[in-house]
C-alpha cells in the first residue's frame, strides 16, 4: 500500500526564528512599559516631550517587521504581524483574568496599585488591537513598496516607514480610546504624534542597520 505522499516541512531560517520570538515578547512587553509616561526632555522650537513608555517596543516591532520583510519579503512579514495578535490576546486576558478573577493574598496590599497600572478597559484593549494590526501592516506595505524602486536606501525607507505607521497609529489609539470622553483628544494627538516622530528619528535608522546586518549574519 503507497504511503501518502507529505509536503516537506517549511524551512524557517535562524534569522526569521529569533527575530519572531524577540517580536512575540515585544508585542507583550509593549503594553506592559506603556503605563509610564515618560519625559523626553526639552526640544527647541518643540518644547517638553513625552511619550507613553511602550513607544520604545513599538518602535523595535516596526523595526523588526522591517527587517523582516527585507530578509524573507513582505509576505512574510505581514503573516508576523498576524501571529503577534496570538501573544498580545493571550497577554490582555491573562491581565484581566489576574486582576479581577485571582483574589489578592490577604498580606498583600497592593492590588489596587497593580489593577490601575495594568488593568485596561475593554475600549483602550480593542483600540490597542486595532492600531497594532492596522499601523503595522502599513509599515511592511510602504516599506516594501518604497523596496521596488530599486531596494536601496534601507535606513530611509524604514524611517519613512515608520513615521507614517506611528501617525496612523496614534490617531487611531486616540480616537477610539478617547472620543466622546471630553477630552483634548486633538491636543493629545498633536504631542504624541511629535514626540513618535522624533524618536522615530533617533530610534530607526540604526536599529534596522543592525537588524538586517544581523539577520543576514544569522542565516550565512
Amino acid at each position: 500500500m503507497d504511503r501518502p505522499v507529505t509536503a516537506p516541512a517549511p524551512i524557517i531560517t535562524r534569522s526569521l526564528f529569533v527575530f519572531s520570538l524577540l517580536y512575540g515578547g515585544l508585542v507583550v512587553l509593549a503594553g506592559v512599559l506603556g503605563t509610564k509616561l515618560a519625559s523626553l526632555g526639552h526640544w527647541p522650537v518643540l518644547g517638553d516631550l513625552a511619550v507613553e513608555s511602550g513607544i520604545f517596543a513599538f518602535l523595535l516591532l516596526v523595526v523588526l517587521s522591517s527587517a523582516i520583510a527585507e530578509l524573507h519579503g513582505p509576505d512574510t512579514a505581514n503573516k508576523l504581524v498576524r501571529f503577534g495578535f496570538i501573544p498580545l490576546i493571550v497577554s490582555m486576558l491573562l491581565l484581566t483574568f489576574v486582576i479581577h478573577v485571582v483574589p489578592p493574598a490577604a498580606f498583600w496590599g497592593d492590588q489596587e496599585a497593580y489593577a490601575r497600572l495594568l488593568g485596561q478597559g475593554a475600549r483602550m484593549q480593542f483600540a490597542g488591537l486595532i492600531s497594532y494590526g492596522v499601523s503595522q501592516t502599513l509599515n511592511v506595505l510602504i516599506f516594501s513598496k518604497l523596496s521596488q524602486a530599486g531596494g536601496k536606501l534601507l535606513l530611509v525607507r524604514a524611517w519613512i516607514a515608520s513615521m507614517l505607521s506611528q501617525v496612523i497609529d496614534t490617531v487611531l489609539f486616540i480616537t477610539i480610546s478617547f472620543v466622546g470622553t471630553g477630552l483634548p483628544i486633538v491636543q493629545i494627538m498633536e504631542g504624541q504624534i511629535i514626540s513618535k516622530l522624533v524618536l522615530s528619528t533617533i530610534m530607526v535608522p540604526p536599529f534596522i542597520w543592525f537588524f538586517v546586518k544581523l539577520g543576514r549574519k544569522l542565516d550565512s
